[in-house]
């Protein structure tokens, strides 16, 4: 027993758990209130290894984005039809799920839509995109519930100023959220349902148990009925053999520019870079397919490879003659699959696993993590 905790400590915060959730992201969160909603009796206790959420959920650029058209055709071609139908189905309920949940206003949604830039380079993809508005008007629309999600929108080119690009596409469903904003209401609900959270209590061991499972931490020893993994990448520190990549996605944002209009949540290069106006500055992220080997790391970091990449796309391509000053650089880290869909199963006796959003979890994570409490109250 850690002779630096008070019994007040042991018996309020580190007594044992009916369920113990690693991870206060999107996922673990929303597990943590779900399972509470469905069984108040039950103690839940979410360890989080950081002060903040270490993995994608509080440093994501904040699209509410269920697929480009591109995307989507990738997408059917690698899963088919059916699986494309699912996986869309479910980002569409998980973004309906998170604004019930904490409300648009809390979570600071903007239904601007989503537009995908084509550059000369890409003229042959661009067509092929083009020729598909329809056919993914008529496939997704009783997802949707709505023939009019896609559209070209090249006419508007204009008026954004970029330069380099061809042809601009629009999905008129999507949408912008503030993603501190809506951490810090997820936190204030789960505590508010009953949760204890505890920051800065990374789990160093976990060990299953006729009983239950024993969670190693620096702090002590926790014991709980059931234990969900909600660490997307970071969960191949248990279970090194589990099918989820990590992805790093490093991120900039300038200074504020007078003037600044960009309404919108824009995919550019095949989705592989991405960005927005968030206030009066640009966020701009990506270029993790310049080097994949190197950002398949849970680690965090800046390289000079991606981040001038970032800095000339910023300068040449959105806002053309101009070099704003950088304000913020940051990383985060997502979890990939082969499978389109998140994986939520068992992965040992009482140990759970919610994970692998594909890059998706601001769509994902709400719906992933009401399945895992689904599963967990079993």
């Amino acid at each position: 027993m850690n002779p630096l905790l008070s019994y007040w400590e042991h018996q309020t915060f580190l007594r044992p758990a009916d369920v113990a959730v690693v991870g206060a992201g999107i996922v673990g969160l929303t597990a943590a209130i779900y399972a509470r909603r469905q069984r108040p009796t039950v103690r839940v206790v979410v360890l989080e290894r950081d002060v903040l959420p270490n993995g994608a959920s509080t440093k994501n650029a904040g699209f509410a984005c269920f697929g480009s058209i591109s995307e989507l055709l990738e997408q059917e071609r690698r899963g088919g039809t059916e699986a494309l139908l699912s996986v869309v189905r479910y980002r569409w309920e998980g973004l309906r799920q998170l604004r019930e949940l904490l409300g648009d206003e809390a979570i600071g949604y903007q239904p601007v839509g989503g537009y995908e830039l084509f550059r000369a380079a890409d003229a042959e993809l661009a067509t092929t995109c083009r020729q598909e508005l329809d056919y993914y008007n008529a496939l997704l629309g009783p997802v949707i519930g709505t023939n009019d999600i896609f559209a070209d929108a090249t006419a508007q080119l204009p008026g954004y100023g970029f330069a380099g690009v061809h042809t601009m596409l629009e999905n008129k469903a999507e949408g912008t959220i503030n993603t501190g904003r809506m951490m810090d209401a997820l936190l204030r609900l789960a505590w508010q349902e009953g949760v204890t959270v505890l920051h800065g209590l990374p789990v160093l061991g976990l060990e299953s148990h006729a009983a239950g499972a024993t969670l190693r931490t620096a702090l002590a020893d926790l014991e709980a009925g059931q234990v969900l993994l909600a660490t997307n990448a970071f969960s191949r520190q248990f279970f090194p053999e589990l099918d989820v990549t990590p992805g790093r996605g490093q991120v900039l944002v300038t200074e504020p520019l007078d003037g600044l209009r960009l309404p919108g949540s824009f995919h550019y290069d095949k989705g592989y870079y991405y960005f927005r106006q968030v206030g009066n500055r640009v966020l701009l992220g990506g270029g993790r397919n310049l080097d994949f080997e190197a950002e398949a790391t849970t680690e965090p970091g800046l390289t000079p490879l991606v981040q001038q990449r970032l800095e000339k796309l910023l300068t040449d391509v959105i806002l053309p003659g101009q070099r704003p000053r950088i304000d913020y650089r940051w990383s985060g880290v997502m979890g990939f699959g082969q499978e389109l869909e998140p994986f939520i199963g068992e992965l040992a006796p009482h140990i759970y696993g919610a994970l692998r959003c594909n890059g998706m979890g601001v769509a994902m994570g709400t719906r992933s993590g009401q399945r895992a409490a689904e599963l967990l109250m079993q």
